[in-house]
């Protein structure tokens, strides 16, 4: 198993921005895709952002243009830099991990939200 720790979530005004990070406990040249997914309350999670070891980066047609994925292979991590925060921003954002090896694996989640 991938283990995942989150962190850099908390409270930010509208048009404010934060960066999320994700460790995981193994080198992510071994994940063949990492990203994030959100969760507000009674609502489905949802796909934020993924990059595969392909080269392939996708987003969210809801953050594109304001939420960047990049990644530190030397230090395991996966970012989520997130610009022009909206209220609808507000979630608990979850890093995931797929490996051939160890399947899905899931983070506990950061709080993020945005006040108007």
């Amino acid at each position: 198993q991938v283990q995942l720790v989150e962190s850099g979530g908390g409270l930010v005004q509208a048009g404010g921005s934060l960066r999320l990070s994700c460790v995981a406990s193994r080198s992510i040249f071994s994940i063949s895709a990492m990203g994030w997914y959100r969760q507000a309350p009674g609502n489905q999670r949802e796909p934020v952002a993924s990059f595969t070891n392909s080269g392939i980066i996708n987003y969210a047609a809801s953050v594109k243009g304001r939420f960047t994925i990049t990644r530190d292979n030397a230090r395991n991590t996966v970012y989520l830099q997130m610009n022009g925060l909206k209220p609808e921003d507000t979630a608990v954002y979850y890093c995931y991990a797929v490996s051939g090896t160890y399947g899905r694996s899931w983070g506990q989640g950061t709080q993020v939200t945005v006040s108007s």
